[in-house]
């Protein structure tokens, strides 16, 4: 019984959830109907994917002002409906925006924003009265709000999945359909990949975190973009860490999408009492 109250809190925060104000009791007994009911009967505003704020500078060259920075992004989404739809599902928007900060520059200009915003369907899956996975479907469109040779922008119809296969540890993948509408990136797939994967790990006193995602690039040889963050949480009573931030690769932003970064960055992370959504 505390293996499956143990799975059913990590999912709920999984979906950008608090975590549950009253924790099941010995005598209850969770089935598919009480776990659903309890998910509608949260608040549908939370956070999607991880919040952050951090700063550091390119590993694979010397430091300069042009290749230090800040990175920094917001994400949250809104559950639409309750567990109404086939299969208990649910309607969700979602809104995400990364911003490349050139602080070290002259004037502190802003390098690239980028926006993500999207809709989607989430079903969360039940088996055996435990809740072991989490399945999207989602239509997703990105871009940085520029026009002329700087504007980037595609758009995704998105299939995602995470499981849990422990409650210290998820694992997840996501692949795409996309709808390339951009005149300036029409090879983004090179770049920005056709699938992604990855795992997430808590420690069992809940103090550190650490994620790594792999994004495949088009083509047949083992080319990824690789996404490593380590977190070390301040205190046990928020959801506040002093995060490592590690990016090799391409399609780190928009308007850069098709150039090699490799950075290390520091600095805040706000993320969901268990795991983050990708």
């Amino acid at each position: 019984m505390k293996y499956t109250r143990a799975l059913y809190l990590v999912m709920m925060a999984l979906v950008g959830l608090p975590l549950m104000a009253q924790i099941t009791t010995k005598q209850e007994v969770l089935n598919a109907d009480s776990i659903i009911n309890d998910f509608d009967s949260r608040p549908a505003f939370g956070i999607y994917k991880d919040t952050y704020f951090v700063g550091g500078t390119a590993l694979n060259t010397k430091p300069t002002e042009f290749n230090s920075d800040v990175k920094f992004q917001i994400s949250f989404r809104h559950r639409l409906t309750k567990s109404i739809l086939p299969f208990h599902s649910h309607l969700f928007l979602q809104y995400s925006q990364k911003a490349i900060w050139n602080v070290f520059e002259e004037s502190l200009p802003f390098h690239d924003l980028n926006f993500n915003p999207g809709i989607g369907v989430q079903n969360l899956v039940v088996h055996n009265g435990k809740l072991v996975g989490n399945a999207t479907i989602m239509l997703e469109h990105e871009s940085n709000g520029r026009d002329g040779e700087a504007s980037r922008s595609w758009n995704k119809v998105t299939f995602g999945y995470a499981a849990v296969i422990d409650p210290r540890l998820e694992v997840y993948g996501k692949t795409w359909i996309p709808i390339i509408d951009g005149q300036q990136n029409k090879d983004i797939l090179k770049y920005c990949g056709i699938f992604q994967t990855g795992a997430q790990f808590i420690s069992s006193n809940r103090r550190w975190v650490a994620d790594v995602t792999f994004v495949k690039r088009q083509g047949w040889n083992l080319n990824f973009n690789t996404i490593l963050n380590v977190g070390f949480r301040f205190s046990k009573r928020d959801n506040q860490y002093l995060m490592l931030h590690f990016y090799d690769g391409y399609g780190e932003n928009l308007l850069d999408y098709n150039k090699y970064h490799c950075r290390l960055r520091i600095g805040i992370l706000i993320r969901p009492n268990f795991f983050s959504d990708f």
